[in-house]
């Protein structure tokens, strides 16, 4: 009986971490008139390794292969780190 319970208990936990990782995201249609269809992501945090597009992960929903690279530079994120840079506040007085 008492494994029983554990089991029970272990399996609500791992689904609630699952259900907390995660948001969903309403359909809308973007300015240049494209719909966009409501679909699960995972939920903003301050990391990039863990999204579901990012290399090394699956997405539990369309079962696709992340492939993008959460090290490589871009405008947005010269030094490559897969840490979300703080927005730096402007010298403006």
């Amino acid at each position: 009986m008492k494994v029983r319970f554990l089991v029970a208990a272990l399996a609500a936990l791992a689904v609630s971490g699952i259900a907390s990782a995660q948001t969903y995201v309403q359909g809308h249609t973007r300015s240049d008139g494209t719909y966009v269809q409501g679909h699960y992501r995972s939920a903003p945090n301050s990391t990039k390794l863990d999204n579901y597009s990012t290399q090394g992960n699956r997405n539990p929903y369309t079962n696709e292969r992340g492939t993008v690279n959460p090290y490589r530079p871009s405008s947005s994120n010269p030094t490559g780190s897969p840490y979300n840079q703080p927005r730096r506040r402007s010298s403006y007085p």
